[in-house]
């Protein structure tokens, strides 16, 4: 499947980068203005008491608008808030911001100067406050209307505070809404540096954020139209700016890495994309749909924030996977080797499998895998003291301590609950319906006896169609529990229903929604997940070692958490003031995190499987895993931390939790679990990694989903294969003409990747060697017809056996450089066209008689014998019968030769090459046999040309040899390397 659509895609990259880049364009103009239609609700549970409660109460009454706004009134020094000029100014503002915007302001509820209420007042008289009712039926209206009045209620020369429910959220969303273009300014500059290094290029570092900035503008468009059927709250684009970009980037990342891995091994720019869809496209695949998987479990909870969150992200997730898979390698199909292009040489070097298998990753986890008990036992006990913290993690809900402890909001709340302490802006509040008289004021005396209460319940709404609402102050909101339980516990007269709700009230539901819910959602992720892996891996022992190494990363990274932003360490540095966490927030960290660890558990164990697909043993699956994730790996938990580290300079508390939460979870997941962890558990495992049951394999088979086993396919079609000595050669037809087309060494290596520099400089420092196969034509699979050319025969000396080499002067034999020379001249001369001989198998029966003399070069030299010659086959299949003179006879005729003065040896010719060293060129051999022809003449002329048919259909007469076609002789028997190394270890 993946095979196909990499090909799809490479043969349509224009037109699927065009359909592709104007459907996510199109998504993203759709999106502009998301943020009007985002709600600021959804962190309630819709079916708990609480909620009851306010419906009861909003149906009955309307909106409580008590605590929309309230502003904070402060006199000049040395007055008073009964000043006359200070009171007309203040009473002409409320009025003028009514009249001009009847829209957003539905009217003032009351203020200490119209009303005169002492309750309104501080004893001093230095502060008064004022209440004011904003228009809207839902949080999203009511959000949307005071940020466009919010700037109206501000009096030049008068020191005004707003305080109250919009003041504060409007804050908090406007510091999330500055964390995103914060994150655009910083974060996306500083990830496209790091890609810079990463890959030593523009153009490589530009594709990932292509595929970054596509999904956020295309992640936009999807979220709104969920505005359209559900309500999404406001939180929702930090998260998808967050996710988003950052996985996108991974998996950029990871497509881009693997396609100049590929590159590098030689493939051509059709092959490199096929294959890079088939490994990383499929990974990426598989990594989004677990990460979705993870997600996905937020939908569980009740909370509309979540599942607003959920909406989101998953959109993002399956965007960035989705453009990966289409957008991303069209561009690579189009650009090919130019991905390196616009960057510094040294830096943008692509590597072979070779050589990223033998880098630092492939080194370290061999040191690992080397001492696994010495490694794993120290890191899982130090994973296990970072959990230990979160025994004091403590659930509240969001106010404006979540704010900088010198945020003006926030200042002028905690001045206004510090003098008004009656007059809460998120009280508790007593829904009563069906008690009249008596039984209504024995529930208001029994009520006003739970802890925690700064005042009695006094009236809040009086009386209509049997409902009444009362209201009463705690102490602290966060610490509303025991409160809420008694309130709950209480006996009622017959008839009489009582709701406990308010703000505290709706936060402890929720957070008891929360825990309820979450181990079912741990169960189903978890189960989901690991089915996911192990259709993608064919084993169930990796998906649940991956759960527990996730496991224990997330249970360190809470304990991290804990310690830091509920005990309060490190709260002065970072500006923040420590307590509750909020538990939506809670929840969704822990969502992301085991989403990430997925996501990098797949990256790894997907080179480690396709590793042990090909055949590789445990460890070397995991250290050639590991070797090529490693860098990818730590590379994408980089960037994620610099998109993170953007949020974690936020001012919201919420917000640092999540980057912090992050950056911990990346630093101990990409390091201490994956690189160190991870292979010295599976080197403990061992084999037993793989393992699943057989009906599950089967399962997994039929599918279709298990590891693809990439082949090489650099060779190209027509080099044939080469046949083993003892086996018969297959024939090759002829042409039409009669002729054979050779390939030779050059042919092949044009369609060969090219040599890498260690390859290249031996090539060009070592002598060739005649005889050997690459230096002989090889013939073609399908043969063309070709042009006759005729090529001059090498010398007949050369083309003897050494035993019928002329001897010189007092019947020495030549010297080795004389020998070498001849032959030398032949391997420069172009062969002629002969098809090959069918090698014939040696035989066994009879072994040649050892000699000290002899050594390994001796045999291999007889293997470089030319083939054609009647006389070389007879010489050859003498040598293994055993024939031949007395190993004395060959070490006298060997000293001859030494000791012959210069003027006794025969004159050396001028023409060819002089070899380094003349043993290794031509080593000298022992004497011919007594039936081996006379020798030649040295002074024999170079026979006249032949064509290549005459020396294809003719055979060699008078001991002349025909041009060399390969190792071995026509119809001589031949010997095996292996064999003349057991020969001579006899010896």
């Amino acid at each position: 499947m993946f095979a196909t659509w990499g090909r799809l895609v490479y043969n349509l990259r224009f037109t699927v980068i065009g359909v592709m880049v104007a459907l996510m364009l199109g998504l993203g103009a759709y999106g502009l203005g998301l943020e009007k239609n985002l709600s600021q609700s959804g962190w309630d549970d819709p079916g708990s008491e609480s909620v009851a409660a306010a419906k009861l109460a909003d149906g009955t009454f309307g909106r409580d608008t008590t605590a929309d706004v309230v502003i904070l009134y402060t006199a000049p020094e040395g007055k008073t808030v009964d000043d006359p000029a200070f009171a007309a100014q203040i009473t002409k503002n409320l009025e003028e911001a009514v009249e001009n915007h009847p829209d957003q302001i539905l009217k003032v509820n009351g203020s200490y100067w119209t009303t005169k209420l002492p309750q309104l007042a501080d004893a001093t008289k230095e502060h008064a406050i004022a209440s004011v009712a904003i228009a809207g039926a839902n949080d999203t209206e009511v959000a949307a209307n005071f940020r466009e009045v919010r700037d109206v209620f501000y009096i030049d020369g008068v020191d005004v505070q707003l305080a109250g429910l919009q003041p504060v959220t409007g804050t908090l969303n406007d510091t999330m809404a500055n964390d995103v273009h914060r994150m655009e300014l910083l974060a996306i500059p500083a990830v496209g540096v790091l890609l810079f290094f990463v890959f030593g290029g523009l153009v490589a570092a530009a594709l990932p954020l292509i595929v970054g900035g596509l999904t956020i503008i295309a992640a936009n468009g999807i979220v709104k139209l969920f505005t359209q059927f559900t309500e999404v709250n406001a939180f929702v684009v930090p998260v998808v700016s967050l996710i988003g970009l950052g996985l996108a980037i991974d998996y950029g990342l990871f497509m881009v890495s693997r396609f100049r891995e590929e590159i590098a091994e030689g493939y051509d720019n059709s092959d490199a994309v096929r294959r890079t869809v088939m490994t990383a496209g499929r990974t990426v695949v598989f990594s989004a749909t677990m990460v979705t998987a993870s997600l996905g479990g937020l939908l569980i909870f009740p909370q509309g924030f979540l599942k607003s969150v959920a909406y989101g992200a998953i959109a993002a997730v399956m965007l960035a996977a989705l453009i990966s898979v289409t957008v991303l390698p069209a561009i690579l199909a189009i650009l090919g080797r130019r991905v390196d292009a616009l960057g510094l040489k040294f830096m943008r070097k692509t590597k072979t499998a070779e050589e990223i298998e033998n880098s630092f990753w492939g080194r370290l986890t061999q040191w690992v895998m080397k001492h696994p008990l010495k490694v794993a036992i120290p890191i899982v006990i130090g994973l296990l003291l970072l959990t230990i913290p979160i025994s004091g993690i403590k659930f509240g809900g969001i106010n404006e301590t979540y704010l900088p402890p010198d945020n003006p909001t926030r200042l002028a709340q905690e001045q206004f609950d510090e003098l008004f302490p009656n007059n809460r802006t998120e009280p508790i509040k007593l829904v009563v319906e069906g008690a009249q008289g008596a039984d209504l004021t024995q529930i208001v005396r029994d009520a006003s006896e739970a802890p925690g209460l700064v005042e009695k319940f006094s009236i809040n709404n009086p009386t209509k169609d049997g409902v009444t609402v009362f209201k009463a102050g705690l102490v602290d909101r966060n610490d509303s529990e025991a409160t809420i339980a008694y309130l709950r516990s209480m006996d009622v007269p017959d008839g009489a229903t009582v709701l406990v709700g308010g703000t505290p009230a709706i936060e402890q539901d929720s957070i008891a929604a929360l825990l309820d819910n979450l181990p079912l959602m741990v169960t189903l992720v978890v189960l989901l997940t690991t089915l996911l892996m192990f259709l993608a891996f064919g084993s169930l022992v990796l998906p649940i070692k991956a759960v527990l190494m996730t496991a224990l990363g997330l249970g360190a990274t809470l304990g991290i958490l804990t310690w830091i932003f509920i005990d309060g360490h490190g709260s002065s540095l970072m500006n923040f003031t420590p307590g509750p966490i909020m538990s939506p927030v809670l929840v969704l960290i822990m969502a992301i995190i085991y989403g990430l660890s997925t996501d990098y558990e797949v990256f790894l164990l997907s080179r480690m499987v396709e590793a042990r697909a090909q055949g590789a043993s445990t460890t070397e699956s995991v250290r050639v895993g590991t070797a090529h994730t490693g860098r990818i790996i730590t590379a994408a938990a980089l960037i994620l931390i610099v998109v993170t580290g953007a949020f974690a300079f936020s001012e919201l508390v919420m917000m640092k939790y999540i980057a912090y939460g992050m950056i911990a979870a990346l630093v101990l997941d990409a390091t201490v679990i994956r690189m160190f962890l991870v292979p010295a558990v599976m080197k403990l495992l061992g084999d037993d990694c793989w393992w699943a049951p057989a009906w599950m394999k089967r399962i997994q088979e039929r599918l279709g989903l298990g590891e693809p086993i990439l082949d090489d396919e650099r060779m190209p079609d027509d080099v044939p294969e080469i046949a083993a000595v003892g086996v018969p050669a297959p024939q090759q037809p002829h042409s039409g003409s009669g002729q054979r087309t050779p390939s030779t060494r050059d042919a092949v290596e044009r369609v060969q990747p090219p040599r890498t520099a260690a390859a290249a400089r031996i090539a060009e420092t070592a002598e060739p060697l005649t005889g050997e196969p690459m230096t002989e034509p090889i013939p073609q699979v399908t043969p063309r017809p070709a042009p006759e050319r005729q090529t001059p025969r090498p010398p007949q000396d050369a083309l003897r056996p050494p035993a019928q080499k002329p001897r010189g002067p007092q019947g020495q034999e030549p010297s080795a450089r004389q020998a070498q020379e001849p032959s030398a001249r032949q391997a420069q001369e172009p062969p002629a066209r002969r098809p090959m001989q069918a090698p014939v198998s040696p035989r066994r029966g009879a072994e040649p008689p050892a000699t000290e003399d002899r050594p390994i070069e001796s045999w291999l030299s007889s293997l470089r014998m030319p083939n054609g010659s009647q006389s070389n086959g007879r010489a050859v299949a003498d040598a293994h019968a055993g024939a031949g003179p007395h190993p004395s006879q060959a070490r006298q005729a060997q000293q001859q030769v030494r000791e012959a003065p210069p003027q006794a040896r025969p004159a050396q010719p001028q023409a060819g090459p002089v070899q380094p060293d003349a043993r290794q060129a031509q080593p000298q051999t022992r004497q011919a046999p007594s039936q081996a022809r006379p020798a030649q003449p040295a002074t024999a002329a170079w026979p006249a040309p032949t064509t290549p048919a005459e020396s294809t259909d003719t055979p060699p007469t008078n001991g002349t040899s025909a041009p060399r076609r390969g190792r071995h002789a026509e119809g001589a028997q031949t010997v095996s390397v292996s064999e003349l190394l057991a020969r001579q270890r006899r010896d």
